[in-house]
């Protein structure tokens, strides 16, 4: 998430962000590996991620959203749709956790609502397919 969020900030690319916060924060081998997924994932894909936000966000433009919401939502999108081995409702929940966390009072509920749809609309309906890793 943080790593994300200095991406959004910063312009650099997956790879530098990731060796940065590497060298301050102490990490574990399985954390980085699936931190780096996240990264180069979420860079690759971020256009169609987005589209499939803003298609899912009545009345609500990506601009207008926090990077903080913005990037839960990428992350939680991003797990539901290339993510083989994480179920979409626990990359729900696991992005739900992270609007308590790091986002606002209306973050948890507007992060489930999205996430939500994206599943009904677009994983449950075959549009998309989770088998891309």
């Amino acid at each position: 998430m943080k790593m994300l969020y200095q991406l959004e900030l910063s312009g650099d690319d997956a790879e530098t962000a990731l060796r940065r916060f590497c060298e301050i924060f102490p990490y574990q081998k399985e954390i980085v590996d699936y931190s780096r997924f996240l990264l180069v994932g979420i860079t690759r894909e971020r256009k169609s991620l987005d589209e499939y936000i803003e298609k899912a966000s009545e009345h609500w433009k990506l601009s207008r959203l926090t990077y903080v919401d913005k990037n839960i939502l990428r992350i939680g999108t991003y797990e539901m749709l290339h993510a083989p081995d994480v179920p979409p409702k626990v990359a729900i929940d696991e992005a739900i956790e992270l609007g308590k966390k790091f986002g606002s009072e209306d973050s948890k509920d507007f992060v489930n609502g999205i996430l939500d749809r994206i599943l009904k609309e677009y994983y449950q309906k075959g549009v998309v397919q989770n088998n891309e890793g």
